[in-house]
């Protein structure tokens, strides 16, 4: 019987097939988040200073585990209040930022730009929802219930910052199989050359453009994250010592 044939005969068979094809993605996916759930669960039974905050709510969970409700408009809230909060925000974003801007770092610690594991997405979401409800200017603070949601927005970023860290420190490169290991590996010795200042420019540019080549299919590295590397070099060349003249 031809495939033709085949298929109007069985066409029904469809149906079923890509109904148990999409259950079986969806449990997937629900495992993926279990296991996401878990680590933060975790880390609250560790540290017992965040385990009141609800990272899903941004709001301080209650007894019951519910998430509470904000204060009551009008409690007031000091400028040492609003000066801390800020300061905690930067303080996480730049400890965000010395992975961004770190290309090194990124390869010994891959988890940090793999948007394929949920702590990673965790904690660029908590992130995305800080920085969206940050006021723009600290000394003009907008409406207590708004400035209670930012305030708890901080709170979960740190908090899912710190378990991703931890993580994609405890983990590191064991999630690559063999092969992938040795790129990395080499990428990490060619951005040491990249960066050496007794390198000439020829080499440190070649050096670069391998660097990309041994990443390409193991890690997705951000485009920032290559500018900064490049400018870096850049920079070192330009400033290098001049050759003396024959």
């Amino acid at each position: 019987m031809s495939f033709p044939e085949l298929f109007s005969a069985y066409w029904w068979l469809l149906f079923p097939l890509g109904g148990m094809a999409a259950g079986g993605f969806r449990a997937f996916l629900g495992s993926r988040e279990r296991a996401h759930e878990r680590k933060i669960e975790l880390y609250k039974l560790q540290h017992p200073e965040v385990a009141g905050l609800d990272v899903s709510t941004h709001r301080p969970a209650a007894a019951d585990g519910k998430a509470a409700a904000a204060p009551a408009a009008g409690t007031g809230y000091s400028e040492a209040d609003v000066a801390k909060t800020l300061a905690e925000h930067d303080a996480i974003n730049k400890r965000w930022l010395s992975y961004e801007l770190d290309v090194a770092k990124l390869i010994d610690f891959p988890m940090m730009s793999d948007v394929r594991e949920p702590l990673t997405v965790g904690f660029l979401r908590a992130k995305r929802d800080a920085d969206a409800l940050r006021p723009l200017d600290g000394t003009e603070v907008p409406a207590k219930s708004r400035w209670d949601d930012y305030r708890n927005a901080v709170n979960a970023f740190a908090v899912a910052f710190e378990v991703a860290e931890k993580e994609a420190h405890r983990i590191k490169d064991s999630a690559f199989n063999a092969d992938e290991q040795q790129r990395l590996g080499t990428a990490r010795k060619l951005i040491k050359i990249a960066e050496n200042e007794g390198a000439t420019p020829a080499e440190r540019q070649t050096a670069l453009k391998r660097v990309r080549r041994e990443l390409d299919g193991v890690i997705v590295l951000p485009d920032v994250t290559l500018a900064a590397l490049e400018q870096q070099v850049a920079r070192m060349i330009a400033s290098g010592p001049q050759q003396a003249a024959p």
